[in-house]
């Protein structure tokens, strides 16, 4: 019997569009939120904007109106069904959620899913009941995501492995965010970023005590955001704790 990770099935490639044309790679997850299952990736993507700049990010000049979302096919894991959400409703509002207080300052949004027909859902607890993995400086960590849009057998997503480059306690320019040292690159916007052991070694947590029964373990950490520029290998995350604000503000 194959096994398979479930972070591998939890990143779900996305395709911003225009109109039907695909304008970039992407990568998003599911969450629940009161008014049911939510998407999350980075606010850059659903924009075609750079973050700080609000340079237009794709090659054709071209702002994305469509979300094109490939979740898992229900019933049939290894095989996915593609949800085209729009991004605007018919008088150009927006339709995706940005954090209560940080706004546009927060590269990561949710979008509330309308079209998941023949869908099937592994979603993000945002670290509830998460085991509380001990997490330093120059510890391990992954992103899980899409890479140039790279993806495993149709949809299995790639884990891009680093190192926490911050302290992870504290925040970095005054944002919820800490570093990473890893080599990602375009496509893994918006991929979960998780500290994950295989089972192979003793795994410490925060309060003390640790877990050596040979069971993989995970904690997830926060959003993958992108590099803090080009000539860098430093990425941003965004924290669950912010995370967990922006769904706990969806009614």
């Amino acid at each position: 019997m194959i096994h398979i990770q479930p972070q591998s099935v939890q990143s779900l490639y996305v395709e911003p569009r225009f109109n039907g044309q695909k304008l970039s790679n992407a990568t998003g997850f599911i969450a629940m939120s009161r008014r049911g299952r939510i998407l999350i990736t980075n606010r850059h993507v659903v924009t075609g904007r750079h973050q700080q700049t609000g340079e237009c990010l794709s090659k054709q000049a071209a702002e994305p109106n469509q979300l094109a979302i490939f979740h898992n096919k229900k019933g049939a894991i290894g095989q996915w069904v593609e949800g085209i959400e729009p991004l605007y409703d018919g008088h150009s509002n927006k339709l995706w959620h940005e954090h209560p207080t940080l706004g546009q300052k927060a590269d990561f949004v949710a979008i509330t899913l309308t079209n998941t027909e023949g869908a099937d859902f592994v979603e993000y607890s945002l670290g509830v009941n998460d085991p509380k993995i001990m997490i330093q400086v120059t510890d391990k960590v992954s992103v899980v995501g899409f890479p140039f849009g790279i993806r495993t057998n149709g949809g299995f997503a790639i884990w891009a492995t680093g190192s926490i480059a911050s302290e992870p306690e504290i925040d970095h320019d005054e944002l919820p965010i800490f570093l990473i040292d890893c080599r990602s690159r375009e496509g893994q916007s918006g991929s979960p970023v998780v500290a994950h052991r295989s089972g192979s070694e003793t795994v410490w947590l925060e309060n003390g005590s640790m877990i050596a029964n040979g069971m993989p373990a995970t904690r997830f950490l926060g959003i993958y955001s992108g590099r803090v520029n080009k000539e860098s290998d430093l990425g941003i995350v965004w924290k669950v704790t912010a995370l967990k604000e922006l769904v706990e503000s969806i009614r």
